[in-house]
């Protein structure tokens, strides 16, 4: 259990010529697009509606898969099936990333429906509130009121699975403290695609040039802009300064490449320090978010199966901790 639960995993394989050929093309048109309009809100709105192109391409899924239209605590979702004979007692609650002001469920359906054929039970994608209308607090508000939404339906704590991808791995850190903070009954673990854990615009020097994918730059700015009036170093801002004792176990995937790696690394880190069961993957080359490309990356289809060792970890880790406590 341990070698699944709590560890330290860098994947080993030849890079595909498929990865080759999408890094070059996000270092040759997604990072200088992204440099050149997320600078004010008429270019984040630009910004949002040509990544919302994509969810067309996202309406392209597979015949077994399902995705059913629903609100919960106010706010718009969907539940995505991706296999037969799922165990809908239990249930992920996925927060979708996008840096807080692009993309939704739509747009991250190539990750639900392979997360929720790994996780074996239903996914429920948030459509939670971003910026620029709203802000960090507002989004949070969302994601509690899902986690309590899903509570009032009859699922038990130890069924629900938190996770996302870059802001929404940040949402699910957030979202985890919050809930141990007000003594809430907490889920069985969290699931940190690319995390976005620091907005106190550290120096971001580590693979500021080799990430194929983010300017550090944009990053930085939109840091500021989300934090503006706030203490940065607020851990339901910047997660890598929070303390995670007490939080479920959690499972940590970045791209060695990526500019957010080392945020990712730290909270890893500090989660550990407090005594929470992580385990850290740390992929060759892959790009932020890497899962989201599946459709085309072989290695990206491979991080689900990593996911339900880490699941199956998980419900040993708290089947022992019971027999403990009983």
């Amino acid at each position: 259990m341990t070698d699944e639960l709590n560890v330290d995993i860098f994947p080993k394989y030849p890079v595909s010529w498929q990865t080759t050929v999408l890094n070059g093309l996000l270092r040759g048109t997604m990072k200088p697009v992204t440099a050149v309009l997320v600078r004010n809100t008429p270019g984040m709105v630009v910004a949002r509606e040509l990544l919302g192109l994509s969810e067309h391409l996202s309406r392209f899924l597979p015949g077994h898969v399902s995705i059913v239209p629903d609100e919960i605590g106010g706010c718009r979702a969907e539940w995505v099936r991706g296999a037969a004979d799922l165990d809908e007692d239990k249930v992920v609650l996925y927060f979708h990333g996008g840096a807080y002001f692009v993309c939704s469920p739509a747009t991250h359906r190539p990750i639900t429906w392979r997360l929720s054929a790994a996780a074996r039970r239903p996914v429920l994608s948030l459509d939670y509130r971003q910026g620029p209308s709203h802000t960090l607090t507002e989004s949070l508000a969302d994601a509690l009121a899902a986690y309590q939404g899903l509570l009032d339906a009859g699922h038990r704590p130890k069924d629900i699975v938190i996770a996302g991808d870059s802001a929404g791995g940040h949402l699910t850190l957030a979202t985890l403290l919050t809930l141990r903070d007000e003594g809430m009954p907490l889920p069985a673990a969290g699931i940190c695609l690319s995390p976005w854990a620091d907005l106190t615009v550290p120096p971001r020097r580590e693979n500021r040039w080799a990430d194929p994918m983010l300017p550090a730059s944009r990053i930085d700015w939109l840091a500021r802009r989300w934090t503006d009036g706030r203490d940065p170093r607020d851990p339901l801002i910047s997660p890598v300064y929070g303390d995670h004792t007490g939080v479920p176990p959690l499972m940590i995937v970045t791209g060695s490449t990526e500019i957010l790696r080392g945020e990712a690394r730290r909270v890893a880190d500090r989660a550990r320090r407090s005594g929470v069961p992580v385990r850290y993957e740390e992929w060759h080359r892959m790009p932020h978010v890497f899962p989201i490309f599946s459709d085309v990356l072989p290695e990206a289809r491979r991080i689900f199966e990593h996911i339900e060792r880490f699941l199956g970890a998980v419900e040993k880790f708290l089947a022992a901790s019971g027999a403990e406590a009983a």
